[in-house]
């Protein structure tokens, strides 16, 4: 566990921790997030040196940084996560819930240790992480939960069934959650994300990834830019959007 921060501005922010913050979607959203003045807390489980360089960018702009290690997925890592953001930055108005991981492969070849590693880092996370947060944000009376989901959680996918019912459940936690806060002025929205051009698709070969995207309407990727613009809406949306899955795809999974 690291705990580093930037210098402190006088003026009130807002405090934003986002985890799974290496690279990809999570990286983005924490620099869309520094660049339009909040104060981050940045998280991932294993890669020390990319976090180090996002707290480093993240510093440059002004902002003040905590730089969190450890896997959200473990209920200990994510209490020590928590307060390290809570020291750091003297709590949280927006939590994004980004961790994940995938698994290509037939169900009945995946382990049991497989299964729980995809359902421990894209769901059990979550109620980690709210966990800790929630009583934070009914302090200030104010909160926003916003978990980055995928289409898969709508509709699942072939060989990817782990992660299509960790994405589905993590769309009901949303759902629920959000009813059972939203009476303390605290919203809980998801964004289903479709192909991003993230590390995640690393996996495919030139001609399936060109046969994806011939499928998708806007005839591209997705850019992890992009879904962290959108989260940050959802961030800045008005209080009465609550218990929503926000699509994002390009026309894919209409």
């Amino acid at each position: 566990m690291n705990s580093n921060t930037g210098s402190v501005k006088e003026e009130a922010r807002e405090r934003v921790l986002v985890t799974g913050a290496g690279r990809g979607i999570g990286r983005a959203a924490a620099l869309e997030f520094a660049k339009k003045g909040y104060d981050v807390a940045v998280n991932c489980a294993h890669d020390e040196e990319a976090l180090r360089s996002l707290h480093a960018q993240i510093t440059e702009l002004g902002c003040r940084c905590v730089m969190c290690m450890g896997d959200v997925g473990s209920a200990e890592d994510a209490d020590r996560v928590m307060s390290a953001a809570q020291e750091g930055l003297g709590g949280i108005d927006i939590l994004v819930n980004n961790a994940g991981i995938s698994y290509i492969g037939l169900l009945q070849d995946m382990t049991p240790e497989e299964w729980h590693a995809v359902i421990s880092t894209n769901l059990t996370a979550a109620y980690n992480t709210c966990r800790r947060a929630i009583p934070m944000m009914l302090k200030s009376g104010r909160g926003c939960i916003i978990n980055v989901s995928s289409v898969w959680g709508n509709i699942g996918a072939s060989c990817e069934v782990a992660y299509s019912a960790s994405k589905g459940g993590l769309n009901a936690f949303t759902r629920a959650l959000a009813k059972e806060l939203a009476p303390s002025n605290i919203r809980v929205n998801a964004v289903a994300c479709g192909a991003i051009d993230t590390s995640m698709n690393a996996f495919l070969e030139a001609d399936e990834m060109q046969a994806l995207i011939n499928e998708i309407p806007a005839g591209r990727l997705g850019r992890p830019e992009e879904a962290a613009a959108m989260i940050r809406l959802i961030a800045q949306a008005p209080e009465y959007l609550t218990g929503q899955i926000i699509t994002l795809d390009g026309g894919w999974q209409i």
